[in-house]
């Protein structure tokens, strides 16, 4: 028989039949923009008011160190990623590179801080599409958009793909052109509504000049402010940029997409963030952005453009939608590698004729709908308890991602590195030289980001707001030590 005329191995893609398994069917482009998106949400719209406020012109300064960490981490996870590329990532690895207790903690914190995560997505919701229709009931609108999410999460990796793709465009497309409008307004010396001239310089002649409130100063009301108190704010902005780790088992060329897209997320820090809001201060004085409105709002209203609170408004509408879309994507092949690894219901591991993982979908959905509910019923109790442990079970993930890294390169350089990978066969120092995709700097890096992790923690404990964070980080850590007992305690 000839080549010609021997029989053809199915694609894996989401509409022909294969065997169920996960199917690696994200492309480049969906990796680049999902890696894209990520770092890309209402944290940057709204957010970066409170950080001005906290630091003023320096803000850039903290989130070019915060970035910087959040790319070590990025790197860290992809290096693994890259080497045994598998479903739940991050939680995978704290099972087979560190121990089963550790990934059953990894990967139960990260899916419960998403569905906190959703859960404020979700809610926020309705505010946006109130903007236009306020006669709808706000419960209505996020029912209608987690049943849309939900649906599109059930189609296949590849429509999850396209979503997203087309989620960051728009938000991409509004930072862009907030950039250029912001510096045409510069470069022609256009009037503003502050009267003050738009210009870099005002980085360092308005009110406190660059480092208005110092590293760290305490107000009249006691409260703390300048550039580290900033960090803890910068830090969070960043959340959901470990999703390309997450991605890995279902790309169709990690060896390429992944350190690619991993890369680009330093230009992105610079243009997306730090270009962004430093246009934004030459234009419209830092001591004048007070939150009420988005500093991007701010930007076009001082030169007279008054429908960019509309436009916001949706680019807002769909990132809160790309934030509930990843969420519910991760969450389960969250529970997917948690039963695969004996950690979760053996249910939760079944896959549809599309390697959609339908019961991990489902379940995720149903919690985050009750966690809405939740929100609805007991807004002040949602916001202020549940979403501290949100914020700082980001802190516990980043932390078991540079512990596990460090794992990782004892087992490679031990010989026990997986046997599809180029290192199978091979220890000690030839081992760790050919991975593919190393962590710059190895030995010393992991240390420096935990140290730094360590400082926000320290930091967030002099903020009455984040130190219930604290707090609830510590009591949710001793629930998932107790949790993972009493289930092999059962067994």
């Amino acid at each position: 028989m000839s080549t010609a005329d021997a029989p053809k191995k199915p694609r894996e893609t989401d509409d022909v039949p294969v065997p169920a398994t996960l199917r690696k069917s994200l492309k480049n482009r969906h990796i680049q923009l999902i890696a894209l998106g990520g770092a890309i949400g209402t944290g940057l719209f709204y957010g970066s008011s409170e950080s001005i406020a906290l630091a003023g012109p320096s803000i850039l300064l903290a989130y070019l160190v915060g970035g910087f960490a959040i790319f070590m981490i990025v790197r860290a996870l992809s290096e693994m990623s890259v080497e045994d590329p598998k479903a739940g990532a991050f939680s995978y690895y704290a099972t087979r590179y560190w121990s089963k207790r550790a990934g059953f903690i990894s990967g139960w914190n990260y899916w419960f801080n998403y569905i906190l995560v959703s859960m404020v997505e979700l809610s926020v919701v309705g505010s946006f599409v109130n903007y236009w229709f306020p006669a709808i009931p706000t419960w209505v609108s996020a029912a209608v958009f987690l049943v849309i999410i939900c649906a599109a999460n059930l189609l296949g990796v590849s429509k999850f793909g396209e979503f997203e793709f087309w989620f960051a465009i728009i938000k991409i497309v509004a930072v862009i052109a907030m950039i250029i409008g912001g510096l045409a307004v510069i470069i022609f010396a256009l009037p503003t509504a502050s009267g003050i001239k738009a210009s870099f310089a005002n980085w360092f002649t308005l009110e406190g000049g660059f480092l208005p409130n110092g590293l760290m100063e305490q107000t009249k009301d006691g409260t703390w402010t300048g550039l580290l108190m900033a960090l803890v704010v910068v830090l969070f902005s960043f959340g959901g940029t470990e999703l390309i780790g997450i991605t890995a088992g279902e790309t169709e060329d990690p060896k390429t997409t992944i350190p690619r897209a991993t890369n680009d997320i330093i230009w992105r820090i610079l243009v997306f963030y730090i270009g962004a809001l430093g246009v934004i201060m030459a234009v419209v004085p830092w001591n004048t952005i007070d939150g009420k409105s988005s500093p991007f709002v701010q930007i076009f209203d001082s030169v007279g453009i008054h429908a960019a609170a509309g436009i916001l408004n949706f680019v807002c509408l769909t990132a809160v939608m790309s934030v509930y879309n990843s969420g519910l994507y991760a969450n389960s092949r969250m529970l997917y590698s948690l039963a695969k690894q004996g950690n979760a219901p053996a249910y939760l591991g079944k896959l549809n004729a599309k390697g959609v993982p339908v019961a991990g979908v489902l379940t995720s959905a149903v919690i985050t709908a009750i966690a809405v509910v939740v929100v609805f019923v007991w807004p002040e109790f949602a916001f202020n308890y549940l979403m501290s442990i949100a914020t700082i079970a980001g802190i516990i993930n980043w932390t078991m991602i540079m512990f596990t890294e460090m794992k990782f390169r004892k087992v490679v350089a031990a010989g026990g590195a997986p046997e599809d990978s180029e290192l199978a066969g091979k220890s000690g120092k030839e081992a760790l030289d050919a991975i593919h995709f190393k962590l710059p700097f190895a030995k010393v890096t992991p240390w420096v980001v935990l140290a730094f992790l360590a400082l926000v923690v320290v930091l967030m404990c002099f903020s009455a707001s984040y130190r219930i964070a604290v707090i609830a980080g510590v009591i949710w850590l001793a629930i998932l030590f107790a949790a993972y007992q009493l289930t092999q305690a059962k067994k």
